[in-house]
């Protein structure tokens, strides 16, 4: 379907300035004015005043309303970012969220006077413990990469603990970017581990490089080609046996949701994406949060301080020697705790579990499809995403980048591009569970309208997106030399 009415609205705030202009009206001051020189440091004020805009109230509202009418969101369209689980965020969550004792609560408020909300965090603690089979949980990180860090700092803690060094971490070529990066920044050497013909973990391979010098083998659970991992038992017995630890990237966890536990797998470690699975906002409506569960043998690890309860009260538990320390300025990003706790008491075990099953089941019917009209990434089922390559496109010069511009024109964000790396002009497509199947067919009428349009018209698709705001950048030149501020063109 193509998007009727769009039309650019190029104007900056600055463009449209004009001299005099206020955005309020008040009434005089009856307060004595003093210079600002007698308030503030002199060193501290501007010689020259700001040269911020000069506009109305109403041209600000308009200017702004007018910018936000042009974003794509999950409030107004079908995004169908792979590994990224772009949710619906239910309006409930926020309405908690927004409660006065929740909202308004100071991070520095006692504990003493804060016990509604540390029950909260304590309990959805329990909550994530139980829904992956974990022993523990942290709330404290701040995102998933920051969970993965905290996870890696408490295998190795656990491992210094026992006087063993162990200087590498394993992870498959098809991983997360934030898990070597993570693993690199807590002092360790990244080891990558081939992937089969299949997409799965290369166990040959993981064998050659497992010995006393590995701490960790860290997999994305399905993993990235959208296929659960066959051998993940296998995999973690593997580990073990040579005495590494294994790392579960959480980031897939909304297939599995009330369907299987990492725990139970065989993981010791496990991260979640609040701003994936349970629906919290995510990237610019965020910020994200990513709790770390841990089993057992590394709760001693857990970052301070730990939620604790005695008895009917909830407190901060400090007394932790063997902690990885504090990770972030206060407990986590309370406010994505309130609405995850939301989501999780709303939806009930049972509801998590069709949450999944729906996820699976959209991923599959979109995959089947468009099989016939791109090719396939990897045999089977897929979980909770498909992915598929635009290979045969690219023979005839259109490219998963063209396909996802052209996806614009159409009326929907693209799917994550050229990810996994190791796939070939990659399409990655997660619906999630909460697309109706009116969604999913017009989303797949327009990939198929896209595929036959390359081999008879290619020349709208390299030319689009022609109905958005702004056209195709050069997307190289902008990351090497983005424009970070507007300067007044020259003139009168």
């Amino acid at each position: 379907m193509e998007r009727q009415g769009t039309r650019a609205y190029d104007k900056l705030i600055f463009e449209i300035s004009s001299p005099g202009r206020i955005a309020y009206s008040l009434p005089d001051s009856d307060v004595p004015e003093r210079p600002l020189g007698e308030l503030l440091p002199r060193e501290q004020l501007r010689a020259k005043p700001a040269e911020l805009p000069e506009v109305s109230e109403f041209d600000i509202v308009r200017h702004y309303s007018r910018l936000s009418q042009m974003n794509y969101g999950v409030d107004t369209h079908f995004y169908p970012l792979g590994s990224c689980t772009m949710k619906y965020n239910p309006k409930i969550n926020e309405d908690m969220a927004r409660l006065a004792g929740f909202g308004r609560l100071h991070p520095m408020t006692p504990a003493a006077s804060a016990q509604g909300a540390l029950q909260l965090m304590y309990d959805l603690g329990l909550a994530l413990a139980e829904i992956s089979g974990m022993d523990a949980v942290s709330l404290q990180p701040a995102a998933g990469a920051q969970g993965e860090l905290s996870g890696v700092l408490m295998i190795r803690a656990y491992h210094r603990s026992r006087g063993e060094k162990r200087t590498k971490v394993l992870i498959p070529d098809s991983a997360h970017g934030t898990n070597p990066a993570s693993t690199a920044l807590a002092g360790y050497e990244v080891i990558e581990v081939k992937s089969d013909a299949e997409g799965a973990v290369d166990l040959g391979d993981l064998e050659r490089h497992l010995g006393p010098d590995v701490a960790a083998f860290m997999i994305t659970v399905p993993n990235t080609l959208g296929n659960f991992e066959p051998r993940v038992v296998e995999i973690a017995e593997l580990c073990h046996a040579k005495g590494a630890q294994v790392y579960m990237d959480g980031a897939n966890l909304n297939a599995i949701l009330g369907i299987t536990r990492p725990g139970d797998l065989g993981f010791d470690v496990c991260h979640f994406n609040l701003h994936k699975t349970f629906t919290t906002p995510h990237g610019g409506g965020g910020p994200g949060s990513g709790p770390v569960g841990i089993k057992a043998h590394l709760e001693p690890f857990l970052p301070t301080p730990v939620i604790v309860k005695q008895d009917d009260t909830y407190g901060f538990d400090w007394k932790r020697p063997k902690s990885i320390g504090k990770l972030q300025a206060f407990w986590g990003n309370f406010g994505m705790l309130v609405r995850a706790y939301t989501y999780i008491r709303t939806m009930g075990a049972d509801g998590l579990r069709r949450v999944s099953e729906n996820a699976v089941l959209n991923a599959n019917y979109i995959m089947k499809r468009l099989e016939a009209h791109y090719d396939v990434a990897a045999p089977g089922p897929c979980m909770h995403e498909c992915v598929l390559s635009a290979r045969r496109q690219k023979k005839l010069g259109v490219t998963a980048m063209d396909v996802a511009k052209r996806l614009l024109d159409l009326g929907f964000y693209a799917p994550s591009t050229y990810f996994p790396m190791i796939v070939e002009e990659a399409l990655m497509i997660e619906p999630t569970e909460t697309e109706s199947k009116e969604t999913l067919d017009a989303f797949c009428d327009a990939m198929i309208q896209i595929a036959r349009e390359t081999e008879t018209d290619p020349r709208v698709i390299h030319a689009a997106p022609l109905t958005t705001p702004v056209r195709r950048l050069d997307q190289t030149r902008a990351a090497r030399e983005p424009a970070l501020r507007w300067s007044r063109p020259a003139g009168p």
